[in-house]
């Protein structure tokens, strides 16, 4: 460094050095403001006029120095020369009771959602089966009107013969006409009990189709038969409808209904007679239906013969 060299920055001029500029340096003197980023000698009078303060050992750090080594940082953390914003950050966490706390926090709700997704499935469920049963209902019924708009008198039996318990009757097939024709079949109405369903069921029976008399005479057994065992012949085919406590048939005759096993609105008491051999006007139908199912109570149903021509007053 020779005697032009410009100073460190920082650094003091020896006394009587020339400046830069041409001129002497100033002399500073004792109340000469300090350099910055330099402390004050101990004892030294602030340039406001009051003495310095002493910084003791638990002091603020100036602005921009580091702390020293192994000190503790007011978050709790030590402090390092390097990285140590990263490690005050990677070692907060949470503490024993606020995981204890959201642990249970987890757990209510977990068991919440369950007992709400059960309930939904239960009620699915229900409401599945009370549509099914409403649905297998409303079959019976068109199956029931289906059975009596096909009725056909045979001249051999009787069309429509009720006891109080089995409904037989003597029906067509639907798609059966003058010129070609299957046979006739016989159809079987019954309350029965099962094993395999809770209470007596509604079920319905029938034949294959027959042609000849003596085929129809045991078909007309064999529905005798079912009702008293309730077992199926292979030959023959029988299906639960739908739970009944009980049932009854009014037969519509002239101007009245009456109990088909009764005189009143019939020609004559019990059953009808091959000689009688009409199909009554209207046949009423009441269903007690067991409680506990998609509907429940008294049902009627009323089904008119197709064709009835209106009276004549």
């Amino acid at each position: 460094m020779g005697p032009h060299a410009p100073p460190l920055r920082g650094s003091l001029p020896p006394e009587g050095a020339v400046s830069p500029w041409g001129g002497p340096t100033a002399d500073r003197g004792p109340h000469a403001p300090p350099l910055r980023g330099s402390l004050p000698p101990e004892g030294a009078v602030s340039p406001w006029g009051g003495p310095t303060a002493d910084r003791g050992p638990h002091a603020p750090p100036l602005r921009g120095s580091l702390p020293p080594e192994g000190a503790v940082s007011p978050w709790g953390c030590p402090t390092a020369k390097r990285g140590f914003w990263q490690r005050c950050r990677h070692q907060a966490g949470f503490t024993l009771i606020e995981l204890l706390v959201a642990l249970a926090v987890m757990s209510m709700l977990a068991i919440l959602s369950w007992r709400s997704i059960d309930g939904m499935n239960r009620t699915q469920t229900l409401t599945q089966q009370r549509a099914d049963e409403l649905l297998r209902l409303q079959a019976a019924l068109g199956q029931w009107h289906a059975d009596l708009d096909a009725v056909v008198n045979t001249d051999e039996l009787n069309p429509l013969q009720f006891d109080g318990k089995l409904l037989r009757m003597t029906r067509r097939d639907s798609g059966d006409n003058g010129l070609n024709s299957a046979g006739v079949r016989v159809v079987a109405w019954s309350r029965l009990g099962r094993a395999d369903a809770p209470g007596a069921q509604w079920m319905r029976w029938q034949s294959a189709p027959v042609q000849r008399r003596n085929e129809l005479a045991e078909a007309w057994q064999r529905a005798a038969e079912w009702a008293a065992s309730g077992a199926a012949d292979g030959r023959d085919s029988a299906v639960a409808l739908a739970g009944i406590d009980q049932w009854q048939l009014f037969y519509h005759r002239g101007e009245t209904w009456g109990n088909s096993l009764s005189s009143v609105g019939n020609e004559s008491a019990g059953v009808l007679t091959v000689s009688e051999g009409s199909i009554p006007n209207g046949v009423r139908l009441v269903l007690t239906l067991t409680p506990g199912q998609g509907l429940s109570g008294i049902l009627v149903r009323d089904w008119v013969r197709p064709t009835l021509q209106a009276g004549r007053t």
